[in-house]
């Protein structure tokens, strides 16, 4: 009978391009420890269907030629985000924290020690309240948030994505940054 790693990570994966740099990361930052990388994809927010389609796929791509799992959600509420009137930054903390907590309680509930989010790499996001975002799940459900500033690896990461032929986005994710 195999005993768990103790490092059990979860990284929740927002698309493909984003997610290559991270594993590479986290494999070379927990080289010496026994861990497991395992890819979420949860991602509500992404509009229309078919982008929604096309950054899981590509997510897809990136968690096979990283040789990790990847379990899928194919949750989608458009009008969630079409009737949001608020501020930019107040709804980018929305998505953040609709996320980041469905992966901590993900976590939690299916015995990973550790989650974090491919999002950290992207220098487009808002750094400082997805941390805060992530330390407030990781509270609610007592799984560890693994801090990592991946945003030094942003171009390799899309560098690898052109390289695998993986789609690469031009918009954050939600149908009012499409708009913009």
């Amino acid at each position: 009978m195999s005993q768990d790693p103790a490092f059990k990570i979860l990284l929740h994966v927002c698309c493909g391009p984003c997610s290559l740099y991270p594993i590479d990361d986290l494999r070379d930052f927990l080289s010496d420890e026994d861990f497991s990388i395992t890819g979420i994809f949860y991602n509500p927010n992404i509009h229309p269907i078919e982008e929604h389609a096309r950054r899981m796929e590509g997510a897809s791509i990136a968690a096979q030629s990283k040789g990790i799992e990847l379990v899928k959600f194919s949750d989608f509420d458009q009008a969630k985000w079409a009737n949001f009137d608020g501020p930019a930054e107040e709804r980018c903390k929305l998505c953040y924290t609709m996320r980041l907590v469905f992966v901590a309680k993900y976590a939690a509930e299916n015995g990973f020690t550790h989650f974090t989010t491919s999002l950290l790499v992207s220098p487009y996001q808002n750094h400082q309240q997805l941390c805060k975002t992530a330390l407030m799940a990781s509270e609610k459900y007592g799984v560890e948030f693994l801090y990592r500033d991946f945003r030094l690896g942003f171009r390799s990461g899309q560098d690898q994505a052109r390289g695998l032929g993986i789609y690469r986005q031009k918009y954050c994710g939600c149908i009012l940054s499409k708009e913009k």
